[in-house]
């Protein structure tokens, strides 16, 4: 039998398309090694939002090249935002020893190499269109019109990939290990059309296309029919899901609704939302339905309101702290999560403040902290010089840092002695606790509802239970537990 293997580096979006890969391998008659040296396909799925997660894929990359010339047969395929969605003859001359270059959420390059098969050339070029197009309005236009511009030039696509124009195919996400995950990740929105100046993904990952409500409702139910317990709804502006429609209906809170019929299901998330566009709707559904969590991702990404500008946000300070406080009053226990970026081109000391004051005054639940790293091809690359220096960029993290870390150790404190419902993802590094007297039980590893990481040790078998648990001990990043009960 022949064998593939995935590696994966980047966000959730990224976990999702290599588990359709996987889909597609085993349909093939592949079977998943965790050893690259023994796989006749090796795929790497790429993240370029920073250098350094593209410097990390270069590297492994070239890696494999002497896998590759040991065995000119083996099958390397370059998949990710690294590869975008255009032809990148750069690319191609830099790793001449690549077989296939697959675009973000698509393995149809490989399957179609596999089986002898080629793409559609025309298609290609629509998308070389696209691209150009976007870059003219990421520099001139306003965020809102920026939207509304790349719809109307993606057209209507009757479900339609613009990447290839062929329908998008809907397949089982199976786990690389053949184990059916607890918690898969579902894509609902491919692409971008927002405008943020910082961002590579809409011109890596294309324009935005929703995927049909019908579709995405059968995918969670093959997953659930596999064992899957919980669900996150991924976009990289989930909360525009649907706007691409016909009158922009259903959009998320339909498919919210939809989704919470799937018998079995016990658990649903989305992400990442962007408080430009998150609506009442939205909110209001996440509070009337039981199965979607209480945690909301709404990246700030800086407190200054010339910053937001410059970054092309389309919203205020003011109007993110309003955001907020309407979550909280919508949706009462609500975990909020939010990104910062520090360091943006530009960004004075005095600035910087604004970003800690908010966090400080906010007491939000996790930031995603980052610092600034210039994307080639994005706005700020091209017109804001990256003027604030690495050491600088350094210590404002490290002070987010250290602020987030007093803000949720105290959010998770309150937790200490009250009982929490987790469900149970598995064995935390499969690792037996207790020695004497031997295995008296394993260390199990789960989240609550509202995404709190927790760890427990019982001789029992937890994967993918819902357990009761007393917290114990309480950290800013984890809690600790006793199992009392349970599904």
């Amino acid at each position: 039998m022949k064998h593939y293997h995935i590696w994966t580096i980047g966000c959730q979006m990224n976990v999702a398309d290599s588990g359709r890969v996987a889909a597609e391998m085993d349909a093939l008659g592949y079977a998943p090694t965790d050893d690259p040296q023994q796989a006749d396909v090796i795929v790497l799925n790429t993240c370029v939002v920073r250098q350094s997660a593209e410097d990390r894929a270069a590297g492994h990359l070239w890696s494999l090249k002497p896998l590759k010339d040991h065995d000119p047969g083996r099958v390397i395929a370059l998949m990710g935002c690294m590869v975008g969605v255009k032809p990148n003859r750069a690319l191609m001359e830099r790793f001449p020893f690549v077989d296939v270059f697959m675009p973000p959420s698509d393995p149809a390059p490989l399957v179609g190499y596999l089986s002898g098969h080629r793409l559609d050339a025309d298609a290609r070029a629509l998308e070389d269109e696209l691209t150009t197009a976007r870059h003219e309005l990421q520099d001139n236009v306003r965020p809102e019109a920026a939207v509304i511009g790349l719809i109307e030039l993606q057209g209507e696509d009757d479900g339609k990939n613009l990447q290839y124009g062929r329908p998008l195919q809907s397949v089982r996400h199976l786990s690389l290990n053949g184990e059916v995950p607890v918690a898969a990740n579902v894509p609902i929105v491919y692409g971008c059309s927002h405008a943020c100046t910082f961002c590579i993904i809409p011109y890596r990952r294309g324009v935005e296309r929703s995927r049909p409500l019908e579709e995405v409702v059968r995918e969670v139910q093959g997953l659930v029919d596999q064992g899957v317990r919980e669900v996150t709804l991924l976009g990289q502006i989930v909360d525009r899901y649907g706007k691409d429609f016909p009158g922009g209906r259903p959009d998320l809170a339909d498919l919210l609704e939809a989704v919470h019929t799937v018998e079995g299901l016990w658990r649903i998330r989305f992400l990442t939302s962007h408080p430009y566009y998150m609506t009442d709707r939205i909110l209001q559904a996440v509070a009337r339905l039981p199965k979607v969590c209480e945690q909301i991702e709404v990246p700030v990404q800086a407190g200054d309101d010339r910053v937001l500008e410059e970054m092309k946000r389309g919203y205020t300070r003011a109007q993110y702290r309003e955001l907020v406080a309407h979550i909280r009053g919508t949706i009462p226990g609500a975990a909020i999560h939010t990104d910062i970026i520090v360091g943006f081109p530009g960004e004075t000391a005095e600035q910087f403040e604004r970003t800690y004051e908010l966090l400080a005054e906010l007491k939000l639940d996790k930031a995603h902290l980052a610092m600034y790293s210039p994307r080639p091809g994005t706005v700020s690359a091209r017109r804001m010089p990256d003027d604030v220096t690495p050491e600088e960029k350094k210590r404002r993290w490290d002070r987010l840092d250290g602020l987030q870390a007093v803000v949720v150790g105290e959010i998770n404190g309150r937790l200490l002695g009250q009982t929490v419902e987790m469900l149970v993802e598995g064995k935390h590094k499969g690792q037996p606790v207790g020695a004497s007297g031997g295995q008296r039980g394993w260390r199990w590893r789960g989240r609550t509802r509202t995404n709190k990481l927790v760890f427990f040790a019982d001789p029992g078998d937890w994967r993918g239970r819902l357990a009761q648990v007393r917290i114990t001990w309480t950290g800013p990043w984890s809690m600790i537990g006793e199992v009392v009960g349970g599904v």
